[in-house]
């Protein structure tokens, strides 16, 4: 298509260069006769031809003139069309790498803190993320400030760390929730539903259970009653003076009421309790409640 194209132009070109050479063929005898003068072989203004010239191109050939240069412009505008448009696009990733990695605009300039926080205050995330002020934004380590921030404040549970442009880093932060407390070294220490200790207490909030512990107890027992006191409704809750804590095996729960109740492991502990609220409603009065396997449920009334 390409090459027929511009066989036909070629052609037209030449077609309109013999048609104006053959119409500039003058007669003399006529032209003598007629206007008993030389032609006038003066350039015109625009176009550089001579009157006689002008006046020999019909309107026709004029007109084909003209559609072939403005052929030929758009041909050339094509061309650099292409290379301004191109030169444009590199321009702006220019400008962009230079934005963000260069310029002071999208330098890190503070922390954002979000999240609901009890025991923690944002002054103490800031200051434990210690973000790299001055730095650019896109390649601020993020996970590096996640890490301070985890390891300065064990009452903080997960931290999400993103990049809030134009200029901050924002640190969404979620506290851990205490379903116990356990006394550790003579120190009453909340206990998180994971078994881990984060937060101390001057004096133990109503409320939460007390965990008790043997010397030897672990870390995977701790956990163990930790995961009970969590599954405990609040109702339940509120009548639990403490959890005894043995072994991951031998878990139980001491009532304010002086009943005991025994649980085993923290397997199945939310159909445990489903399973205990029902029994203290149909034997209130026994003192002792087994639900360590709570399909064959056992009471007595004696606490031993």
């Amino acid at each position: 298509m390409g090459d027929k194209g511009s066989d036909a132009e070629i052609a037209e070109a030449l077609e309109i260069a013999r048609s104006a050479s053959g119409e500039r063929e003058i007669d003399l005898a006529s032209e003598e006769a007629e206007a008993g003068a030389e032609p006038s072989t003066e350039p015109g203004p625009e176009t550089g031809e001579s009157e006689d010239e002008r006046a020999a191109v019909d309107p026709a050939t004029l007109k084909s003139r003209k559609a072939f240069a403005r052929r030929q412009w758009r041909r050339r505008w094509l061309a650099w069309r292409y290379l301004i448009v191109g030169t444009l696009v590199i321009a702006l990733l220019l400008g962009g790498i230079w934005a963000v990695y260069f310029s002071t605009w999208l330098q890190v300039k503070g922390t954002s803190v979000h999240g609901t926080m009890k025991m923690t205050s944002a002054k103490q995330v800031v200051e434990f993320a210690a973000v790299p002020v001055g730095e650019p934004l896109a390649t601020a380590d993020l996970e590096a400030v996640q890490v301070r921030v985890l390891n300065g404040l064990p009452m903080v549970r997960s931290v999400n760390v993103s990049r809030e442009w134009p200029d901050k880093i924002r640190v969404d932060v979620t506290e851990r929730t205490p379903v116990a407390v356990v006394s550790i070294g003579g120190r009453l220490r909340a206990l998180d539903e994971t078994g881990t200790v984060f937060w101390d207490y001057k004096k133990a909030p109503r409320g939460l259970p007390m965990v008790n512990t043997v010397t030897g107890t672990n870390s995977d027992a701790l956990r163990e009653a930790a995961a009970v006191a969590s599954a405990l409704p609040a109702d339940l809750a509120k009548t639990v003076d403490h959890v005894e804590v043995t072994t991951v095996d031998s878990i139980s729960l001491e009532l304010r009421n002086d009943k005991r109740v025994v649980w085993g492991s923290s397997a199945q502990s939310d159909t445990k309790a489903d399973v205990l609220v029902a029994l203290m409603k149909a034997e209130p009065d026994v003192a002792r409640y087994d639900v360590s396997v709570p399909g064959q449920p056992v009471t007595s009334k004696s606490v031993g």
